[in-house]
């Protein structure tokens, strides 16, 4: 049977990868092969992976919250959107988690003109710029384009002293990073170039689907026991993460959520959290 993917590409249905991305939410074998078996019996020539992945997520809810809510990470992600503004801040805190100080959204003037850096980064006395590329669509991808461009900012600051993180201070590496994925070429550009890159599966093994199990930091958009308005709500009080919302819950009460349901959120986030 043939399956049509996000960019309209026709492809054979794969049980086992199906099977491998609900056993990464964290369900076991038994039951993401409970639900694969009731999604087969629905399929027909052409279904959508869309589709595929809304009734697995269905699915999976009636099962699990927290499941549901790791399945759910890369159209979390979507949700950090359309701007981009919170994904920025979605990467500072993903940072964070790593020991680094950050800045978003730091004006500078370079050696031609001056640029706006997305996220800025110390670590061992190191300075480092990220800029990020968001794409609302799931099937979007950033081409070699944008590191071509990406480079010619970094090459404009990096040869100049700034005063950054109390100190006077040099831009030394630089790393892009996007919601989506990168083509071959533009990975290839980038590696070339002395470029770091971050995309949902890139580095392999440690993207930022594995960066984001590894240390819990999921955003709030992944969340099943909150609605899209609630999500955004939270989004503009500055609560980008589950770590955010567990440490300010107080939060909820401001978007106006009832005790019961203040309750039901705050033990999905602690459960993904743990």
């Amino acid at each position: 049977m043939k399956v049509t993917k996000f960019s309209g590409e026709l492809v054979h249905y794969d049980a086992q990868k199906l099977i491998n991305s609900l056993r990464k939410s964290g369900a076991d074998q038994a039951v993401a092969e409970t639900i694969v078996k009731a999604i087969e019996g629905e399929m027909y020539e052409g279904i959508s992976s869309k589709r595929i992945y809304k009734r697995a997520y269905q699915l999976l809810k009636n099962i699990s919250n927290v499941h549901a809510a790791r399945y759910n990470l890369r159209t979390g992600l979507l949700g950090l959107g359309p701007a981009g503004f919170f994904f920025e801040k979605f990467i500072s805190k993903l940072m964070q988690e790593q020991n680094f100080k950050t800045k978003v959204s730091v004006m500078l003037n370079g050696n031609c003109i001056s640029h706006e850096i997305d996220v800025l980064l110390l670590k061992n006395d190191e300075v480092t710029m990220i800029e990020c590329k968001f794409h609302s669509s799931q099937d979007a991808k950033s081409d070699v384009k944008v590191p071509m461009y990406i480079l010619s900012r970094f090459n404009d600051v990096k040869d100049r002293k700034y005063d950054l993180f109390s100190n006077k201070r040099m831009i030394s590496k630089c790393i892009i990073a996007t919601n989506n994925k990168f083509t071959t070429d533009a990975i290839q550009f980038g590696e070339c170039s002395g470029l770091n890159m971050l995309s949902w599966d890139y580095p392999q093994k440690n993207g930022i689907k594995e960066l984001v199990d590894k240390f819990r930091i999921y955003p709030v958009t992944c969340l099943t026991t909150l609605t899209k308005a609630e999500k955004d709500q939270l989004l503009i009080l500055d609560c980008i993460t589950i770590k955010d919302l567990i440490l300010h819950p107080d939060y909820l009460k401001t978007i106006e959520l009832s005790h019961n349901r203040i309750k039901n959120v705050l033990k999905e986030a602690n459960q993904l959290r743990n």
